[in-house]
């Protein structure tokens, strides 16, 4: 999801989770590293450099992170038929659901998301929400209304694959990603026994689905839209942004078997991959976007419209679709008292779309790809650049990490702050450019993460948001050092995390998050840690390339932390235990400090410096000689494996004046008054004749 609003950038410093810096040094007060699960035998080591709590490697995922021979995920497509009635404000519709088992297990039963469920009176999301908030279901009715759910029961509802071993056995399983999507032969449909948990729905099969099977699933169903839907879709006035608006399959994988975590409004989705076919019929004049690419535009569009969209496709500027002046006029509409806009989108984990009779439309190309933005006239100011912003961040992230698979993207203007869907992303007006820009590329960006790279939002946000927010670190630069009249402020990712005792770990559910711990959990802190990973502890060339390798290996996938963590190590060649451990899996925190300086006449100088946190770094020092030169000493992680105090030698023989540690203020150093020594600090220098017996040398 996209930036909070009345907050900070993301990819600054988190000024709202600052600790107080104290008026002098002393060490951090940091929380001490919590109980970590334990997946391997109890070792002596259990120190910040001891193996990182990884679950063990199988050939499902190995140990290097890729994904193994017997890695399986299953299947999902859907054909929808949904009518938008405007006077009721209320989606209604049918759907069509093949599930195809890739599993080893034999289903007996599956677990259904009923996402609009969140909207109900009294739902838990509702309870978790102070009164008025967006998933307030006090004064509203919503939630899913289903008639019934069928199951196509005859053995021709079930389709096997080709074989594939696992251990000793050999099944039958289509492919991962790409299964059959020709209509199954006819069979007799059998009502379903289910049974609705909140937004969760259980449904006990009347023909269990055997590996490498396959099944159909009906169902007929409706829903008042919420004016406000927890961010993720809503209405204004005569603009719909509609999301979350079919029952989806959960996920069924090889961690958690049946993925049942509630959608409580601030954890996202999860979902299974597969083609989506869907209909939306609404009242003529209405403009609608949507994920996948438009089916029947000759029903829909005008012929001025479709020649426009032909010259966009090849062009690297922005073409206007539908103006003003035209939005104004009958002849800028389809005739008919109802439209129905088919759309089909190929390997995707979810569909949304979005109407209004308002809409101005601009597009244009990249290699192929289409680039549209959608906005009502009182937003044009800002959303006039919105094609040429959303082309620069297709642009640029299919050019540093994985080319952009899909055949368009749209960015569309509305009630939603940011919120993203395979395709598709929604916005709000925004302040001004920047602020537009900084929505517009970080929703385009979700369409890596998590919509390629399929990672668990619910559970592991930061897999998504972290990731998100990083890579948009280098779309903002890109973007705004092209000439723009207004260049992006200098900014360092500096970040001093909260300490407080609402302090939690990376690694927490975002739907446990205490707080305003979801802005520095899941987007601040992950992405400044990458920052330093990438541009302190590694090479940011070896990196990069771990980056895009664990995007290539995870495409279309479901990764967990342990197969990026694994990842990263395998093709840097480092062992990042300390790195996971400190920053991800507990609330430690760095703290280096220069703790004095002896200088000794004939002799060198040591300076000697103190781990005070319970996290550890590289070091990079900066020693400032009365001559006016300087001289910038890098210290790796290892220096703190025999403890928290090293002495530096310098045998330059000149007369030091300054030390400090993190002299560029990018580590995430948590107390800057202890970083440095100047000569005549009291308490700070001692001189050749004071005593050093105590120092312990490395």
């Amino acid at each position: 999801m996209a930036v909070l609003l009345g907050s900070t950038p993301l990819l600054l410093s988190g000024a709202s989770t600052a600790a107080q810096e104290p008026s002098g040094p002393r060490p951090v007060q940091s929380a001490r590293p919590l109980t970590l699960p334990t997946f391997h035998p109890p070792a002596a080591d259990t120190g910040i450099f001891s193996p990182a709590p990884l679950p063990p490697a199988s050939g499902i995922r190995r140990a290097d992170g890729a994904p193994g021979r017997d890695y399986w995920q299953q299947r999902v497509d859907y054909t929808i038929q949904v009518t938008l009635d405007t006077s009721t404000q209320r989606v209604s519709g049918t759907e069509s659901i093949r599930y195809t088992n890739n599993s080893p297990d034999t289903l007996r039963f599956v677990w259904m998301q009923l996402d609009q469920n969140l909207f109900r009176a009294g739902s838990t999301g509702s309870l978790l929400g102070a009164s008025g908030s967006r998933v307030d279901g006090a004064e509203f009715k919503g939630g899913f209304e289903i008639e019934g759910v069928t199951q196509c029961s005859g053995a021709a509802g079930q389709r096997g694959g080709g074989a594939v071993t696992t251990g000793r056995k050999t099944r039958k399983k289509p492919s991962t990603n790409e299964g059959s999507t020709a209509p199954l032969s006819p069979c007799p449909a059998v009502t379903l026994k289910t049974r609705v948990d909140g937004t969760m729905m259980y449904m006990d099969l009347v023909r269990p689905i055997p590996p490498g099977g396959t099944t159909v699933f009906t169902l007929t169903y409706a829903f008042n839209v919420p004016e406000q839907g927890a961010g993720r879709m809503g209405r204004d006035g005569s603009l719909y942004q509609i999301a979350q608006w079919y029952p989806r399959m959960a996920v069924y994988d090889d961690i958690n078997g049946w993925n049942t975590d509630q959608y409580l409004g601030q954890g996202e989705f999860y979902l299974e991959y597969g083609n989506i076919d869907y209909e939306v019929t609404l009242p003529a004049g209405y403009l609608v976007a949507g994920t996948g690419v438009l089916q029947n535009p000759a029903d829909v569009l005008t012929a001025t419209q479709r020649e426009r969209l032909a010259a966009a496709l090849k062009s690297d500027t922005t073409v206007h679709i539908l103006l003003e002046p035209e939005l104004r006029s009958a002849a800028a509409l389809a005739p008919g008292g109802v439209l129905t806009w088919r759309f089909r989108a190929e390997n995707v984990r979810d569909a949304a779309w979005a109407a209004s009779p308002e809409y101005l439309w601009d597009a244009s190309g990249w290699e192929g790809v289409m680039i549209q933005a959608y906005y009502r006239p009182f937003a044009a100011e800002t959303w006039k650049d919105a094609a040429r912003m959303s082309r620069h961040s297709i642009q640029e992230y299919s050019t540093r990490w994985l080319r952009y698979p899909y055949p368009q993207v749209s960015a569309v203007e509305g009630p939603v702050s940011g919120m993203e869907y395979p395709m598709l992303t929604m916005g709000f007006r925004g302040a001004g450019a920047h602020d537009l820009y900084q929505i517009v590329t970080h929703e385009i960006g979700h369409n890596w993460y998590p919509m390629i790279v399929g990672s668990d939002e619910r559970r592991h946000a930061w897999m998504d948001e972290g990731f998100d927010t990083f890579i948009n670190t280098f779309a903002e630069e890109s973007y705004w050092k092209q000439g723009d009249s207004t260049p992006i402020d200098e900014r360092k990712p500096v970040v001093r995390m909260d300490q407080t005792p609402t302090a939690q770990p990376i690694m927490t559910p975002a739907d446990r998050y205490r707080g305003g711990n979801l802005r520095s959990l899941a987007y601040v802190k992950p992405s400044v840690m990458l920052l330093a990973l990438r541009n302190k502890v590694l090479p940011p060339t070896v990196f990069d390339s771990a980056f895009r390798e664990y995007t290539r290996r995870w495409a279309f996938k479901h990764p967990q932390p342990a197969d990026f963590f694994r990842t990263v190590e395998e093709v840097s060649g480092r062992d990042l235990s300390w790195f996971w451990r400190g920053f991800f899996y507990t609330t430690a925190v760095l703290d280096q400090s220069v703790e004095s300086v002896n200088q000794e006449v004939g002799g060198p100088t040591e300076v000697t410096l103190t781990n005070l946190g319970d996290a550890v770094m590289p070091v990079e020092l900066q020693l400032a000689f009365d001559d006016g030169t300087k001289d910038l000493v890098k210290l790796p992680v290892e220096i703190w494996y025999r403890g928290d105090r090293y002495v530096h030698e310098d045998r330059s023989g000149k007369t030091l004046v300054e030390a400090q540690v993190n002299p560029d203020g990018t580590f995430p150093d948590a107390v800057a008054t202890n970083d440095a020594w100047k000569a005549g600090d009291p308490g700070l220098e001692r001189t050749s004749t004071e005593s050093s017996a105590g120092d312990e040398r490395r």
